[in-house]
């Protein structure tokens, strides 16, 4: 592969990676909180036809993301009322949100399928950006890519060095001891799950805003599940999950550059059936560690993940 190949192709891993990486560092903060949220799926595509509506009506990307955020933010709220407030099972609640979000999306988006958007420009540094094989890989992306890494660092620093983010991982890790403090358990685990929903908001705005300005049904697919995944994989660590982002990302698109070069001899639909098992075998994976108790200690998982809290406890 030449480098007028590889540059490019390396340059598209940070497109592929983004959605996964704000979905994913959205899911960490709320399973350090101690729930497990499965409508991943549900709030990306809602996300996604949120923002692809309002910037097709406002002419504003800016709207578009937000309404992305909010409409991310919004599906989470439901699913935070189910489990946090009517104590429901937390997996069938999500995946409960995840069928529900999906439908709601296809039938919001019905009057906007096949029509498209201005992609989300990108920044362009005077000079810098015009480096050969640098301006490239680091400097020609649109804003999200950058506040997607920023926001890894700030969720890093918050759960590692603030009062606040301490607080958030003790009532991930034994809530009783934290209601016992005083702590209101439920309203720091409702914070998170909504801070989740909007960030898989942003996910789903990025898909239809940047990645594939576009609305088509099924946009997300499966990118949901794979960013639940991908923080057991980094072990709700922020920094180790956006390299898992950025390593998945980079597998889909160097093994389509791969293909595209004749180096991999697999038909393309025998190809895209495979690319689309993966979310559903991702998510049994993360599922079977989830409920094997030696599994989630050696992951160092939040003890209180996926558990309904008994206020009268």
């Amino acid at each position: 592969m030449t480098l007028s190949v590889l540059v490019p192709a390396l340059a598209a891993v940070a497109t592929s990676a983004t959605p996964l990486l704000f979905s994913a560092m959205g899911e960490t903060v709320t399973e350090r909180a101690g729930v497990l949220n499965l409508g991943q799926e549900g709030m990306m595509l809602l996300g996604a036809v949120a923002a692809f509506a309002a910037t097709s009506l406002t002419g504003s990307h800016l709207a578009g993301i937000a309404a992305g955020a909010f409409a991310g933010a919004a599906l989470a709220l439901l699913f935070a009322v189910l489990t946090l407030g009517l104590a429901a099972n937390q997996v069938a609640s999500g995946l409960a949100t995840t069928i529900f979000g999906t439908g709601l999306s296809s039938l919001l988006g019905a009057s906007f399928v096949g029509h498209s958007v201005r992609p989300i420009s990108l920044l362009h540094i005077p000079l810098l950006s015009d480096l050969p094989v640098l301006g490239p890989l680091l400097l020609r992306y649109d804003g999200l890519v950058y506040l997607s890494v920023a926001l890894t660092a700030g969720t890093a620093w918050f759960l590692a060095r603030t009062r606040a983010g301490m607080i958030l991982r003790a009532v991930g890790e034994n809530d009783a001891s934290a209601a016992a403090l005083g702590y209101n358990v439920l309203r720091i685990r409702g914070l998170a799950v909504l801070w989740g929903g909007a960030m898989t908001g942003l996910a789903g705005a990025y898909l239809s805003l940047a990645a594939t300005p576009m609305w088509i049904e099924g946009l997300s697919a499966g990118r949901g599940w794979i960013a639940l995944a991908l923080v057991v994989f980094g072990a709700w660590r922020p920094w180790r999950v956006l390299a898992g982002a950025y390593l998945f990302g980079g597998i889909s698109v160097l093994q389509l550059y791969l293909q595209g070069a004749g180096f991999v001899a697999v038909p393309s639909q025998v190809l895209a059936q495979v690319l689309a098992m993966i979310p559903y075998g991702a998510t049994i994976v993360v599922l079977s560690a989830m409920s094997a108790g030696g599994v989630r200690r050696r992951l160092m998982a939040p003890a209180c993940l996926g558990r309904t809290f008994d206020v009268v406890r």
